[in-house]
């Protein structure tokens, strides 16, 4: 694909989305309804069926698990600061919407902006990514490199253990060289994730509360991690060396969009 051809498409992309580039205050509080009224309503009814059928907990927790993958959605946006005008909202929003999906919302802000800068550049990879090597670089590693890239992109590793290790282990530290306030913004986190968890196992009783809970973060944590997989990860992907990578060309060719 040639330059000229690259340049269309990011005019008329460009254009495509100009109309979705602005907050709009009226839509984020309609979005904001219409996910965590269905998402609370569901985790309720999941709870109350308990006493019915676990069959039907299940079904309630499926479609729970969608509606907190839309709330990660939402956090994802409030970490772009775009989905409200003012930053105090999105950053408060974020807060609460990283609590409810288990993300520090300055941690992921940070290394996702990051992972936006150097999206498909061979030589910057590593932050906020799947873990993706070349043909040549796969022919050229070692025997134990190659049993831990294939374990790695195993299904049931990266969609099963990869969101349990990533969501509940990783994310309740931080990074190294983290700012005063993103390590702040991370314990304060945690403290608020644990006290959540305290009062729903003293209201609900500890195994109600995993048994509705666990299968959501089960559901959610997969689909959210298969997204990110297929954005990037599919035939005819850009990738490039540093020397080579375009911002430009990576915006185009290198997501699924």
């Amino acid at each position: 694909m040639n330059d000229q051809t690259i340049a269309h498409k990011q005019k008329k992309l460009t254009k495509q989305v100009a109309a979705f580039a602005q907050a709009d205050t009226k839509n984020s509080m309609l979005q904001l309804l219409n996910t965590f009224i269905p998402f609370f309503g569901l985790w309720f009814l999941a709870y109350f069926s308990l006493n019915i059928s676990y069959i039907l907990t299940l079904g309630f927790t499926v479609a729970a698990a969608g509606f907190l993958t839309r709330i990660f959605i939402i956090f994802h946006d409030c970490c772009h600061q775009s989905f409200f005008k003012q930053k105090r909202y999105n950053n408060v929003l974020g807060f609460i919407t990283g609590v409810l999906t288990l993300f520090p919302f300055l941690q992921w802000q940070h290394s996702h902006s990051i992972h936006h800068a150097t999206s498909s550049n061979l030589d910057k990879r590593g932050t906020g990514d799947i873990w993706v090597l070349t043909v040549n670089e796969y022919k050229a590693a070692s025997k134990w490199t190659k049993i831990a890239y294939r374990l790695y992109r195993n299904p049931f590793v990266l969609f099963i253990l990869g969101p349990i290790y990533v969501f509940l282990i990783t994310n309740r530290f931080n990074k190294k060289g983290a700012k005063r306030k993103e390590r702040i913004n991370t314990h304060l986190t945690n403290i608020a994730i644990v006290a959540l968890a305290v009062i729903s196992c003293l209201i609900f009783g500890w195994q109600s509360f995993l048994l509705v809970q666990g299968p959501i973060f089960l559901i959610s944590g997969s689909i959210g991690v298969w997204l990110f997989y297929v954005q990037h990860t599919f035939e005819d992907s850009y990738f490039e060396a540093d020397e080579d990578w375009d911002y430009v060309k990576a915006a185009v060719e290198g997501s699924s969009f």
